[in-house]
C-alpha cells in the first residue's frame, strides 16, 4: 500500500525526492533512517503568506503503490505560480499544510506492482502542480514522461511548465505560421521569454512589450521592444506594425487584456493566461469582458489558456507536445534562460528571490548532498512531531491526512 506524505489523492499523489544534478557534481540524497524507518526531506507551505510559511519537514519515505513510481528529483522549477498557490489564489491548489513545487525531472528508484512502462534508472519528469519541493516524489506512471539522454536537467525542468504553456499556446491556440506577427505581453517574465524563444523558433515576427529597463531582454530573442507600461500597448504595436498583429499573448490581465485586443488585426486572436494585473475580481470581469465580448464585437477572437485547466481535462496534448520540446532543445533551436540554481531545500530563499523580481530566467532547485544550508532537518524524536514547533504541527497534519488517505 502506498504511504503518501502529502495531500490530495483524487488522481494526484504529490510527493516528492530529489537527487543531484549530475553537473553540478555531488553524491545524490540518500534517504535517510530514524528509529529503522526511512524517510526524506520535504519543504511544506504551513499556512498562506509570503516565502516565511515555507518551512522544512523529515517525513516517511513513500513506497509506490499498485500502478506507482517513486522517483528520485535532480531539479524543481520555481516560478509565479508557486507564489499564486501558496498565497492563497490558485484554483488548483490542495489543503494546506502541502508541499509545493510545479514540475520536477528526475529518475525512477522504485516501481509499483503492475508498473510495466517504466523502470528502475528512466530518467522522467512531470507536471507535478505541488509536490516537487522535497526528496522523493510518489505518482502514476500514467503521469512520468521519459527524458532523453544528453538533456541538460536544468534546462530539461523550464520546458516542463514555461515552455509547454508557450509551445501550446502558439500552436494550439493561436496556430501561427513562419511569417507571422505576435504580440508578447510582459514578454520578459517565464512564459514572456519562452514565448520569444518559440516564436522565433517558429519563424514568427514578434513584439515584445516590457519596462524599458528590460528591452536588452525582449531583443536578445530578435524581437521588437516597446514600453509595456506607460504607453498603452496598442499604440505601441501599431506604432511597429500600423496593420496590428497576428495574436496577442497576454500575462498580466486587467486593462491590458482590451490593449491587446486592440493590438491585433481583424480576425486576430488573443491569448489571454496570466493575472499578475488582475487582482481581484473586477478586473478579472473586465478582462473577461474584453476578451469574449469586446473582441467579438470588434471582430477579433478571444481564447483563455490554462495549463493545468487542460491536463486536467485532456493530458494527451501535454504527452504530444513535450516531446517536440525535447528535440527543439536536442538541436539548439530554443535555449531556455537560466537565472540562478540554489540547493533543493533552499526553496523559502528561492521565493524569496523571485518575489524580489529582477530575475532575468527560470530559478531552479536542484539536488545535490553537499551544499551548505541545504538540507536542514527538522529535530524530531520520533515520527510524531513535537507539539510545541509549528513545524511539528504542519509535519503532524500531513502525517494525519496521509493515514487517513491510506485507510
Amino acid at each position: 500500500m502506498c504511504t503518501p506524505w502529502c495531500v490530495a489523492r483524487s488522481n494526484w499523489l504529490l510527493q516528492g525526492t530529489l537527487t543531484p544534478f549530475a553537473p553540478l557534481g555531488g553524491k545524490p540524497l540518500a534517504p535517510t533512517k530514524r528509529h529503522g524507518v526511512a524517510t526524506m526531506q520535504a519543504v511544506t507551505v504551513t499556512k498562506k503568506g509570503g516565502p516565511e510559511v515555507l518551512e522544512t519537514v523529515e517525513l516517511p519515505l513513500p513506497e509506490p503503490g499498485p500502478g506507482e513510481v517513486r522517483v528520485k528529483v535532480r531539479a524543481t522549477g520555481v516560478g509565479a505560480t508557486d507564489v499564486t498557490m501558496r498565497r492563497g489564489f490558485y484554483p488548483y491548489a490542495p489543503p494546506i499544510p502541502f508541499v509545493p513545487g510545479y514540475e520536477s525531472v528526475g529518475v525512477v528508484d522504485a516501481v509499483g506492482a503492475g508498473v510495466t512502462t517504466l523502470k528502475e534508472g528512466d530518467r522522467v519528469c512531470a507536471l507535478l502542480v505541488h509536490g516537487g519541493y522535497a526528496t522523493h516524489v510518489v505518482r502514476g506512471a500514467e503521469h512520468w514522461v521519459k527524458v532523453p539522454g544528453g538533456l541538460d536537467d536544468v534546462q530539461t525542468v523550464s520546458l516542463i511548465l514555461n515552455y509547454l504553456t508557450a509551445y501550446q499556446m502558439i500552436h494550439r491556440e493561436a496556430r501561427l505560421q513562419p511569417g507571422q506577427w505576435a504580440l508578447v505581453n510582459a514578454a520578459n517574465g517565464g512564459v514572456g521569454q519562452a514565448l520569444l524563444d518559440l516564436l522565433r523558433a517558429h519563424g514568427v515576427s514578434a513584439i515584445g512589450a516590457a519596462a524599458k529597463a528590460r528591452h536588452d531582454i525582449v531583443m536578445s530573442y530578435g524581437a521588437t521592444p516597446i514600453e509595456g507600461r506607460s504607453t498603452p500597448l496598442d499604440v505601441g504595436v501599431h506604432a511597429v506594425r500600423a496593420e496590428g498583429v497576428d495574436a496577442a499573448f497576454d500575462g498580466v490581465g486587467g486593462a491590458q487584456t482590451g490593449q491587446c485586443v486592440s493590438s491585433t488585426r481583424r480576425g486576430g486572436i488573443t491569448v489571454w493566461y496570466g493575472f499578475v494585473g488582475a487582482r481581484g475580481l473586477p478586473a478579472l470581469a473586465r478582462s473577461a469582458l474584453s476578451l469574449f465580448v469586446g473582441a467579438r464585437l470588434r471582430g477579433r477572437r478571444g481564447s483563455f489558456y490554462g495549463i493545468t485547466m487542460l491536463y486536467r481535462k485532456n493530458p494527451q496534448p501535454f504527452f504530444e507536445d513535450l516531446p517536440k520540446l525535447f528535440d527543439l532543445l536536442a538541436q539548439r533551436k530554443i535555449s531556455p534562460r537560466i537565472a540562478q540554481t540554489l540547493p533543493l531545500l533552499d526553496a523559502r530563499k528561492a521565493n524569496e528571490r523571485l518575489e524580489a523580481g529582477g530575475m532575468d530566467g527560470k530559478l531552479v532547485l536542484v539536488a545535490f548532498e553537499n551544499s551548505p544550508g541545504a538540507y536542514p532537518f527538522v529535530p524530531t524524536d520520533s515520527l510524531r512531531p513535537r507539539l510545541n514547533s509549528n513545524v511539528g504541527r504542519t509535519t503532524r497534519a500531513l502525517l494525519r491526512r496521509n493515514q487517513e488517505v491510506t485507510e
